[in-house]
């Protein structure tokens, strides 16, 4: 009998992450966006220090390389996530209605 290897087993569970993360980002109700929103940025914050980490361990040069290649593209996701997420807050607050002026004043 084959041993399956750990490519095959890591294709596997990749595939299976994207339904299960699709079938789970389609089924929020929009009411729960915004904390949805929050908490990815925050998992991306653990990628951040997952990436420093990978990063920091390995002897090639590429393998730097693609570690601060990391943490750039997982701090822009952190950034703009809150960026987003601060916008989405702000659609929520009341605005402050200006008086309306009176007839016949002149500016």
């Amino acid at each position: 009998m084959d041993v399956v290897s750990h490519t095959i087993i890591n294709l596997i569970i990749f595939v299976l992450a994207i339904y299960v993360g699709y079938h789970v980002v389609w089924t929020v109700t929009p009411a729960l966006h915004t904390p949805l929103m929050a908490v990815t940025n925050a998992v991306s914050a653990i990628v951040i220090v997952g990436a420093m980490l990978a990063a920091a361990l390995t002897e090639t040069t590429l393998g730097k390389s693609m570690g601060v290649l990391a943490v750039a593209l997982a701090a822009v996701n952190v950034f703009g996530g809150f960026l987003v997420t601060r916008r989405m807050l702000e659609m929520f607050k009341k605005k402050d209605r200006k008086p309306a002026a009176a007839k016949g004043e002149s500016a």
